[in-house]
């Protein structure tokens, strides 16, 4: 067999084991902020969670599109079909997040204070950005313009952690309220950005190979 479809199938199988642990560590996170959000009244730790509910989805989809890969007839559609799906999350999440951070500013509806969210939040700090350059390597071996953008959205999550994690802290060290729907608000345009991004399938990169 020629070496580099056997080094393909290395990254393939190396792509589908990082995106089975995406689904699982994110929906463990899902589920531990979503809970954590809704009894502390935390917007930015409710929509963090719902972030994590739409890695689980472009997990899912990525581990679709490596099933495929090497179905050269289906692989592109599979791409193009994949990216559309993790757009249109992307902006449902921002203009959730926008109405809930607007609706608890103006009804100044104060946070209570979150130990798990501030431990979720760090944990996520530390494993994204290790999870995103793994990706990255697979994504520039296979040249997968898709698996690029979910490599782009633990980096994103990783933004999000740090900017979850500063609005708690706020919260909880000096009582700031306002803090916890800012630091929502703050998460919006980048959400919003990915998700035209991949829409408009702007993530492509230089190591995938795309123009």
């Amino acid at each position: 067999m020629n070496p580099s479809i056997i080094n393909r199938h290395d990254l393939i199988r190396r792509g589908r084991l990082l995106e089975y642990f995406t689904v699982i560590w994110n929906g463990l996170e899902a589920l531990v902020s979503i809970t954590a959000g809704v009894f502390a009244g935390s917007v930015s730790l409710v929509g963090f969670g719902l972030d994590s509910v739409i890695e689980v989805a472009s997990g899912a989809t990525l581990i679709w599109r490596l099933r495929n890969d090497l179905d050269l007839s289906r692989r592109e559609r599979v791409e193009r079909t994949t990216l559309k799906i993790v757009g249109w999350c992307f902006v449902a999440l921002a203009l959730y997040i926008t109405l809930e951070c607007g609706v608890t500013i103006i009804a100044h509806e104060e946070p209570k204070q979150s130990l798990p969210g501030i431990v979720i939040a760090a944990a996520s700090l530390i494993a994204m950005p290790l999870l995103a350059r793994a990706k990255r390597r697979v994504a520039s071996g296979i040249g997968s313009a898709a698996m690029h953008a979910d490599s782009k959205q633990a980096d994103f999550c990783a933004y999000l952690s740090a900017i979850l994690l500063t609005g708690l802290l706020l919260n909880a060290l000096v009582g700031w309220w306002w803090a916890d729907p800012l630091a929502g608000l703050i998460m919006v345009p980048i959400i919003a950005k990915e998700g035209v991004d991949a829409l408009q399938e702007r993530t492509c990169c230089h190591e995938c190979g795309c123009d």
